[in-house]
C-alpha cells in the first residue's frame, strides 16, 4: 500500500487533534472529490514499518485524540489488508486513542454493502474502528454546514454501538 500524506496535527477529520493517514487508491472516483490525486494506487510513498512507527510516535502525546484513516479509500481491499495489522498495533499500544475512518463505500451489518470492497480483512477492520464516515461524496448533496462529511447522504456512524445493536447508530446526525 502507498500513502499520499500524513498530517500529524489535523483538526478537520474527526474530533480533537488527530493524526490523519491519507492512503492511496480509490476506485469510486466521486465527482469533484477533494483528493483526486490519491485515486492512483501507486501515488505517494510506500507504507512501511518505519512509517507505521512514525505515526505511532505522532499519536503518543496526550493532546492527540486519535488516528483518522482516509484517502483515497481505506476500504479498497488492498488498503484494508495493509491497514488491518497497523490498526491492531495502534489498538494494542495506544488503546485510549480513537480511530476514525472515511470511506466512499457503505456500511451494512458489520461489513461493507458493496461486494467489491469486501475481503477477509473487512469485518475485523471495521470492528477496530470507533467512527466510520461512509458513503460516496455526491456533489448534488454537498453542504458545507455538515460536520465531518461533505454531502448529506454520508453518515457518521458509531461503530461500537452499531455492532452491538445490530443496526446503524449514528454518531452525529
Amino acid at each position: 500500500m502507498n500513502y499520499a500524506e500524513i498530517k500529524t496535527t489535523d483538526i478537520a477529520n474527526g474530533e480533537g487533534v488527530r493524526v490523519s493517514l491519507f492512503v492511496s487508491g480509490c476506485r469510486r472516483h466521486c465527482k469533484n472529490c477533494f483528493n483526486q490525486i490519491a485515486w492512483d494506487f501507486s501515488y505517494g510513498e510506500p507504507f512501511t514499518e518505519e512509517v507505521e512507527e512514525r505515526i505511532l510516535e505522532a499519536l503518543s502525546p496526550d493532546y492527540i485524540a486519535g488516528l483518522t484513516l482516509l484517502g483515497g479509500d481505506p476500504f479498497e481491499p488492498e488498503n484494508q489488508r495493509a491497514l488491518l495489522p497497523f490498526v491492531k498495533k495502534v489498538r494494542e499500544r495506544l488503546p485510549q486513542k480513537t480511530i476514525w475512518c472515511f470511506t466512499g463505500y457503505t456500511y451494512k451489518d458489520g461489513g461493507i454493502e458493496e461486494p467489491q470492497a469486501n475481503c477477509e480483512a473487512t469485518r475485523e477492520l471495521i470492528s477496530l474502528l470507533d467512527v466510520l464516515v461512509d458513503g460516496r461524496f455526491v456533489e448534488e448533496f454537498k453542504d458545507i454546514r455538515l460536520i465531518f462529511r461533505g454531502s448529506s447522504n454520508q453518515r457518521v456512524i458509531d461503530v461500537k454501538r452499531s455492532l452491538s445493536s445490530g443496526s446503524v447508530v449514528l454518531y452525529l446526525t
